[in-house]
């Protein structure tokens, strides 16, 4: 019998192997493919590309303070210097985003009032957040808060382009709650959201170094899984698939495809809909709730070209509003938001897909991106190499009363002692959510043992 097992080799299964190991215990985590999860970097011929996520957001310190205890903190890497960084693309024509945006809510009256992203209406309806009353208590729909905030305009042409390139599906159905609580917060406690976010950000002294927001490293995110799949060495079994799970009077049985496992403890960091399928059998009270967590898609395609032969692009990257008839979420200039992902003359453009759109073949993905490209840039050189990464129903949707089936997950987990949940399904879909998530699980684990 094991310490503790851990079914998933994600990044939050690797975290959660990781604190397990570094705590004396006797661990094994179980992953049918390959590590990583969505987390997929590949190098060849000079190039570094991302086929999933491409950053970590430097104020939330948890992934960057693991890379640091595993000897990574030489290999961070900041952004690129770039002004603007990112540009939007609405009513046919790029605009840069506002300076000063505290998550999509403005922070700086000045560049809301000189931004051409918004009509004049526009702006008046924005600055009527200043005079609103505050909303209802509870949860609701992230679009409709923006909206009733600050008007369809910031959420047609700001919010729902930002907040789709970073959760992808249907921003407008992201619970608040879940997806930015914090939004909510600065309404219960400054009654305005503009007003909220200038006095947060004057408090807040983001760390910035090198100019940077985001980091990742200099062999990409992979350097990050890499080093976690090494310090756990035969801890970390691959190629294992789970069939099922029975308890114990002092713990679990795995059944795996290369036989049982008996455990002291249990991790499950798979999807909500696979973890549900596995906690059946041992009667789990919310399993509703497990199977009420949807998923969509999501999918990226990056291309090389001849960098002398490319048309001009701006900053690091663009997002497209909806209704602008483009395929893609947005696209990222790779060569030019990181340093050393390419080789010299080379440039790299990813594009993002997430939804219906996601769900294509990689060659019609290929043709989609492409056709995206060149509406927005015209001619381009040949395509030299492309890679393409697909995650099909991959990402978890916080939509609204996420909160409460997470609550109603964390309270059947107790008729389970040494039985836990982790992961992006829950309380954080990024990396460094996912990596605290993992983490944090463990230690509670312990703590209740």
């Amino acid at each position: 019998m094991v310490d503790l097992a851990v079914v998933g080799g994600g990044m939050a299964g690797l975290a959660a192997g990781y604190e397990a190991k570094r705590r004396g215990l006797d661990v094994l985590v179980l992953e049918a493919a390959r590590p990583g999860g969505k987390v997929r970097t590949i190098r060849e011929a000079g190039f570094v590309v991302e086929t999933g996520p491409d950053a970590v957001v430097r104020y939330k310190p948890w992934a960057l303070a693991l890379a640091k205890e595993l000897g990574l903190e030489g290999e961070i890497v900041g952004t690129l210097p770039a002004k603007p960084a990112a540009l939007i693309y609405t009513g046919g024509r790029a605009h840069p985003l506002p300076e000063g945006l505290n998550v999509v809510i403005p922070s700086r009256l000045g560049p809301l009032v000189r931004t051409p992203l918004l009509s004049p209406l526009g702006k008046l309806r924005a600055a009527l957040d200043l005079l609103l009353p505050r909303g209802p208590g509870g949860d609701e729909a992230f679009g409709s808060f923006i909206k009733r905030r600050l008007g369809r305009e910031v959420w047609d042409r700001l919010a729902a382009p930002l907040t789709g390139g970073i959760y992808g599906g249907d921003p407008e159905e992201l619970s608040l709650l879940a997806a930015f609580p914090q939004l909510k917060k600065l309404e219960e406690e400054h009654r305005s959201l503009i007003l909220g976010s200038l006095r947060a950000m004057r408090k807040r002294r983001v760390s910035r170094e090198k100019g940077s927001l985001f980091a990742s490293f200099k062999g990409g995110l992979g350097a990050l899984t890499d080093a976690l799949a090494r310090v756990l060495g035969d801890a970390l079994k691959t190629g294992v698939k789970v069939e099922g799970i029975e308890a114990l009077s002092s713990g679990y049985r795995v059944r795996t495809s290369e036989g049982p496992i008996e455990t002291r403890l249990l991790v499950l960091t798979t999807p909500a809909p696979k973890t549900a399928e596995l906690l059946h059998p041992l009667g789990f009270a919310a399993l509703d709730a497990l199977f009420e967590i949807p998923y969509h898609s999501a999918a990226t395609v990056t291309f090389a070209f001849n960098k002398a032969k490319m048309p001009p692009r701006v900053g690091h990257g663009i997002l497209f509003s909806r209704g602008e008839g483009f395929s893609a979420r947005g696209f990222t200039w790779l060569d030019q938001k990181w340093p050393h992902r390419a080789p010299e003359g080379m440039a790299l453009a990813r594009a993002y897909f997430s939804g219906i759109e996601a769900e294509a073949e990689p060659e019609e993905l290929k043709v989609l991106a492409l056709s995206d490209l060149k509406r927005l840039l015209g001619e381009l050189p040949p395509v030299l190499r492309a890679w393409v990464g697909r995650f099909e129903k991959g990402m978890p949707a916080y939509t609204v009363g996420h909160t409460e089936r997470v609550k109603k997950i964390e309270e059947a987990e107790k008729a389970f002692p040494g039985l836990a949940l982790a992961g992006a399904a829950y309380r954080g879909v990024g990396i460094p959510e996912v990596v605290r998530d993992g983490r944090e699980t463990v230690k509670q684990l312990l703590a209740a043992t």
